[in-house]
């Protein structure tokens, strides 16, 4: 079981930027197409990113423009940058591959943005 760590997380307000990080193993890095995934209170978890192991990205709508997914191949990262942040990107941010696989949830990054 290899489990993703996320970081970064933090409380902003509404407008406001934030950068995610996640860490994986190269084993799965390299291979994979990583995500990004959110769940707020009371609801599903949900994609909101992902980007192939070549460089293509895809978005949920509701943050297209907004935010944006990258990876350093060196440091085996993928990131999430999030601007113009509003109340409702309120939510527990995770990474793991696409489609997700059980034994790499981690904990989770809280993103919490006030009105």
């Amino acid at each position: 079981q290899v489990q993703l760590v996320e970081s970064g997380g933090g409380l902003v307000q509404a407008g406001g930027s934030l950068r995610l990080s996640c860490i994986a193993p190269r084993t799965i890095f390299n291979i994979r197409t990583m995500a990004w995934y959110r769940q707020a209170p009371g609801k599903q978890r949900e994609l909101v990113a992902s980007i192939t192991s070549s460089g293509t990205t895809t978005y949920a709508d509701s943050v297209k423009g907004r935010f944006t997914i990258s990876r350093d191949n060196v440091r085996i990262t993928v990131y999430l940058q999030m601007t113009s942040l509003k109340p409702e990107d309120t939510a527990i941010y995770y990474c793991n591959v696409q489609p997700p696989r059980m034994e790499h949830w981690g904990r989770g990054t809280q993103v919490t943005v006030s009105s």
